[in-house]
Formats: C-alpha cells, structure tokens, sequence
C-alpha cells in the first residue's frame, strides 16, 4: 500500500508535470496552428452555448478558487472564522462545480449524438471529457459529503502541493485522507498529464491581447439591408458581402 500510495502522490505529480511542460512547449514549436481548442461552432452551435456557457464558468470559478487556497492557505482559514462567510464560499463553490457538471455532460452528449461532430472527434477528446466528469463529479461528492472542504484544503493539501515544488513532498496527512479525496487528486494530475495532448491546451494561450486591442473598424459602403436580405433570389454570381 506504501509503493502505491508514494507513486499516486509523489511519482505521479512529478510525472504530470514533467511532462505537460515538455509537452506543451513541443506541441507549440511544432504545430502552433493545432494549439487551439480545434472549434466546432460551425457543425453545431445550440448545444456548444449552453454547454459551454455553463462548464466554462463553472471550471474558471473553482480552478480560481483552488488556486487562491493554494497560494494563500492563512487567508481563506481567516475568512472561514465566520461561520456566514464559510456558508457563503461553501455553497458558491457547489453550485458553480455543478454547472461545470452539467455544462460537461452537455458537451460530452453533444460529442457523441452529433455526427457531424463525431468526424472531428478523437480518442483523447473522449478521455478528457470523461476525466474531467470525473473529477467533477468527485469534487461535488467530497463538497457534499466532507463539509468544509475550503478549509482542510488550506489545512492538508495546500502544504502537500507546495512540499511537490520544493522536492520535500509530505504525504504522511495525504495518506490519512478519504479514499473518495484521494482519487480527486490522483484524477487532477491525470488530467494535467495529458493536456499537451488534448485540446485543453488552448487555455495556455487564452487571446488576452484582445482585452486592450484597439476596437475593430468595420465600414460599409453598400446597403446593408439590401446585400444581407435573406429572401433575395440565390444565383450563381458572387455576392457583393463576400
């Protein structure tokens, strides 16, 4: 049980990271036009909004929020003295984890109901999505079944993730955790582990130019009405739109 305990949460992590760095860095030099998301918004776009909607805000709230336990473990146990405050964070992290779910279960349907969107669909797309349901899905059963996940998680894996980057991993309190927190984080470095070779790594180079690039200018010389009428005669000439 040691053996394997050492290599899910000292090999593993280790493992992950390694190789999403060498991974990623690659794939950018070698193909930087696959280093995208791969879009299919054009196949199918109802499904994608409201799937997409609901799973990337979910997913951004709760990594953001993992990510602030992480980097400042005293601050959330400060918060947590307030009872109200714990209530508060509690129940914001859950509904937001299950609008990832949702929002993950949507688009995983729409992968696999879509023919049109099975053509463009591979093998580690469908692992992705149903790692990530997973861990989902395990991050709701330890919020519901192990209250006050915020702060234990300040408490126990704050520390355990920082030893992993200062070469000292202490895992004696990872070992003593709930079978079901275990594999929520065995399943986290998993996914880390394959994102270079998913379309999940397009988060990596998220556009955030476009947040303080000059607006676009688009002028029109012709009428609008008239070239974007939906009801006009099709023919064989090239419209004057395109």
């Amino acid at each position: 049980m040691d053996l394997l305990n050492n290599f899910f949460f000292i090999a593993l992590p280790y493992i992950a990271i390694i190789v999403f760095v060498i991974g990623t860095v690659y794939r950018y030099r070698s193909l930087k036009f696959g280093y995208s998301s791969l879009s299919s918004q054009f196949l199918e776009t109802r499904k994608l909004f409201w799937g997409s909607l609901l799973f990337h805000w979910g997913i951004v709230i709760i990594f953001f929020g993992h990510l602030i336990a992480f980097l400042i473990p005293q601050s959330i146990l400060l918060w947590n003295q307030q009872p109200l405050r714990l209530f508060i964070l509690e129940i914001s992290a859950f509904t937001f984890g299950i609008m990832a779910f949702i929002g993950l279960i949507n688009l995983l349907y729409r992968r696999l109901s879509s023919a049109r969107i099975r053509v463009v669909t591979n093998y580690m797309d469908i692992i992705l999505e149903i790692l990530l349901l997973i861990q989902i899905f395990l991050g709701l059963w330890v919020a519901y079944g192990y209250r006050w996940g915020s702060s234990w998680f300040a408490i126990v894996i704050s520390p355990y993730l920082k030893s992993l980057f200062t070469f000292t991993p202490k895992v004696d309190a990872v070992f003593m955790l709930p079978l079901v927190v275990q594999l929520h984080i065995i399943t986290g470095f998993l996914i880390i582990l394959i994102v270079p070779f998913t379309r999940l790594v397009h988060f990596l180079v998220f556009p955030l130019s476009y947040l303080w690039r000059p607006y676009q200018k688009v002028i029109w010389n012709r009428d609008r009405k008239k070239i974007r009428n939906a009801k006009e005669a099709w023919t064989v000439h090239r419209p004057e739109n395109n």
